[in-house]
């Protein structure tokens, strides 16, 4: 079927609240021999203050940001998604890619009313991270990889330094593109020097085949890494699903538990295993392609436990209770923002059908398509489309909450819910570049002006 490598270049980390400015893609079969390339960039949407960080890491100058020769975002979310569809079916590759990349576009594709957010995961795609595949290489053939260290001397698995490390001497970091080439040889090296391995990565890119190894009961091999340690590898075995979530598993370290005494534990105990440290029972999201290993030979006591929980259906049940527990919303918490509400539910088949015409129709139709939608995130969402795009079609009152959500998002104050960019950030973040030696006054110069230009926008849109 073919992969797809690719990658984005953002305005910052937060997939929510930042958005893509350069998408880069290469097309292969399934030997990693080039059939497509393409290079994408946009210009920035109106509500977002980049991060100078960002601005300073991938190079990307104020001036490219509203650049009107560039796409808009919106634009630039069609010609992606016409990818996904003409490419299918294909697996959708990338370094660190399902915990950034892969939701930075989702919510791309979500705040820009495309009608399937999901969209490297249907019509036969599938999704794989390089990033993962490498912990496994670790901890499974490390003699396979050069492992570069950081400046403090600790291993680091950064692609920028990975890479180099191990013969890709042409990486341009920090562009989409160079990013991509860079992934591509480092799947081939693990492809190529450990086959078995491969296939093994491979074969988990099926969330079918993830649960299939799981509810052999069998003891397997998980490799995860927290924080800034090492990869490592945990045995356990399958102990049920999350109630309401059958794709979230629960695994069992059957290195740190007796099963024997938790079916016979009350349930705070039990959610103490769940959600306590250390950690005896764990999650795994089947559908994000977990590094999950089958074990030849199992040691005789995982074994026994192994059985113990294969002969408790009560127990896994009330395992997935606990795990479930772990994610109850508080009823009398604040709506969050609407893009933190990205997963609060599926579409109905009459939205996905009036998005669909969304992104065909010009902008007075759209206008009347977003008051025909019954989803409120996307009534929502469309309207500031409409502001973005068709001011035209506001009305009085319309613009006035536009103004005001501008300044409210622009001037929000410090504090834990603030997950993006605001002026007074933006500033702090200009002052601590220019305090560092060997920073460039001209690029920092044109931020600042930059950020002077949504200031006075701000202060005008008071009066």
């Amino acid at each position: 079927m073919g992969f797809v490598f690719y990658d984005l270049e953002t305005t910052g980390i937060s997939p929510a609240f930042d958005q893509p400015l350069q998408f880069a893609a290469i097309r292969t079969d399934d030997s990693f021999v080039e059939i497509e390339r393409v290079n994408l960039r946009c210009r920035i949407a109106p509500h977002i203050i980049p991060s100078p960080h960002a601005l300073i890491v991938t190079g990307v100058t104020p001036a490219q940001l509203v650049d009107p020769e560039l796409p808009s975002l919106f634009e630039f979310t069609q010609t992606i998604m016409e990818m996904t569809e003409r490419w299918a079916p294909a697996t959708w590759v990338g370094f660190n890619s399902i915990r950034f990349d892969e939701e930075v576009l989702r919510q791309a594709f979500f705040q820009n009313l495309q009608p399937n957010i999901y969209a490297t995961q249907l019509n036969g795609n599938n999704r794989l991270d390089i990033l993962t595949a490498v912990f496994a290489v670790w901890c499974r053939n490390p003699g396979l990889m050069h492992w570069p260290t950081d400046d403090t001397g600790r291993t680091t698995f950064k692609l920028d330094r990975l890479a180099p490390a191990n013969g890709f001497n042409a990486h341009n970091a920090h562009d989409a593109l160079g990013d991509v080439e860079a992934t591509i040889h480092i799947a081939r090296i693990i492809a190529n020097g450990d086959p078995a391995l491969w296939s093994a990565i491979l074969h988990n890119r099926d969330k079918q085949n993830v649960m299939a190894t799981l509810e052999t009961f069998r003891p397997v091999e998980l490799v995860l890494r927290f924080g800034g340690g090492p990869p490592r590898a945990y045995v356990g075995c399958f102990c049920g699903t999350a109630a309401g979530n059958p794709t979230n598993a629960a695994f069992f370290d059957l290195e740190a538990g007796d099963p024997e005494i938790l079916i016979q534990a009350d349930d705070a105990a039990l959610f103490q295993a769940v959600d306590g440290t250390p950690q005896i029972i764990r999650s795994i999201a089947a559908n994000k392609v977990p590094s999950l290993f089958p074990i030849a030979n199992p040691n005789p006591d995982h074994l026994r436990k192994a059985t113990l929980i294969a002969a408790n259906p009560a127990f896994r049940a009330r395992v997935g209770q606990a795990m479930a527990a772990r994610y109850v919303e508080d009823p009398a918490a604040s709506p969050p923002p609407v893009e933190k509400q990205i997963y609060s539910g599926f579409y109905s088949k009459a939205d996905r059908d009036l998005l669909a015409e969304f992104q065909r129709a010009d902008w007075s139709r759209r206008r009347d398509i977003v008051g025909l939608l019954t989803d409120v995130r996307l009534r929502q969402l469309g309207r500031r489309l409409i502001a973005f795009h068709a001011p035209e079609f506001m009305s009085v009152d319309e613009a006035e909450q536009y103004k005001a959500f501008l300044r409210e998002r622009w001037n929000a104050p410090d504090a834990p819910g603030t997950e993006w960019t605001t002026i007074a950030s933006a500033m702090r973040a200009i002052a601590e570049l220019r305090a560092k030696p060997g920073g460039d006054r001209e690029i920092l110069d044109n931020m600042a002006a930059f950020i002077g230009v949504l200031m006075r926008g701000a202060h005008h849109a008071r009066l």
